[in-house]
């Protein structure tokens, strides 16, 4: 039975992504901070394991994947998808303390994720595996007012290439899904404010659409790779974005 440990499981992208795996029939390592949404999805699947744990404490990482590999055996994908979307503004308008968060989770946390998932699967028999990075079409054009967001996402494509290149020697693949648009809470909020201000609502399409993707993406034999894949709603503002 293949194995997957996601991060930000507990809602949006990484709640239904775990949905789909556990339907595919992986066993799957739920992370996130809030325990008891964790419990909800894990209840009554013995295939799926509840890790409580915040990916800015390199401690609570460690222990998280100690915890699945204990339990799984292995770890064969890492689905790296952790983020958060701070308010928007301007760069002057932004408070330090929300680049310091948008840093620490969507940079520092990928980072440590990515690091003992590395580890784990260079050590393991049969070695390798697989690390799919959670980019954003933001990694490539930003959306206004998004420069904590955007910046964090440019530096995980440069996380993911490189991963990608020192994996090799070790059979350990990875790459990134670039998602616009996925109906979760963070662009229901996007939605909301957008609304609020009278301006255009964004198109976008179902949550497990992009989670389908995910799972295509993992499905594939370590001899092939997605190295960036770009899933969007069809109609949303990016093509031609100017």
């Amino acid at each position: 039975m293949k194995t997957i440990l996601i991060t930000g499981a507990s809602s949006g992208i990484g709640k239904a992504t775990a949905e789909i795996f556990l339907q595919h029939g992986w066993r799957v390592g739920l992370l996130a901070r809030r325990g008891e949404l964790l419990d909800e999805i894990a209840q009554g699947q013995d295939t799926a394991k509840a890790l409580v744990a915040d990916v800015t404490q390199p401690e609570d990482v460690s222990q998280a994947f100690d915890e699945f590999l204990t339990w799984a055996g292995r770890i064969d994908v890492l689905f790296n998808n952790a983020g958060i979307f701070t308010p928007p503004g301007t760069i002057d308008e932004i408070p330090l303390d929300h680049w310091h968060s948008a840093v620490a989770v969507n940079l520092t946390g990928m980072f440590y994720a990515a690091r003992c998932a590395f580890a784990a699967m260079r050590a393991q028999t049969p070695q390798g595996g697989r690390i799919i990075n959670n980019g954003s079409i933001s990694a490539y054009v930003p959306r206004p007012g998004s420069v904590t967001y955007t910046t964090t996402k440019h530096a995980i494509t440069g996380l993911t290439r490189t991963l990608s290149l020192d994996g090799r020697p070790f059979d350990i693949a990875c790459g990134q899904i670039d998602i616009g648009n996925a109906e979760t809470p963070m662009v229901a909020e996007l939605k909301a404010g957008a609304l609020a201000q009278g301006g255009d609502v964004p198109e976008t399409m179902a949550v497990d659409d992009a989670a389908r993707s995910v799972l295509h993406m993992a499905e594939l034999p370590l001899e092939a790779n997605v190295q960036f894949m770009t899933v969007m709603a069809t109609k949303m503002p990016y093509i031609g974005r100017g």
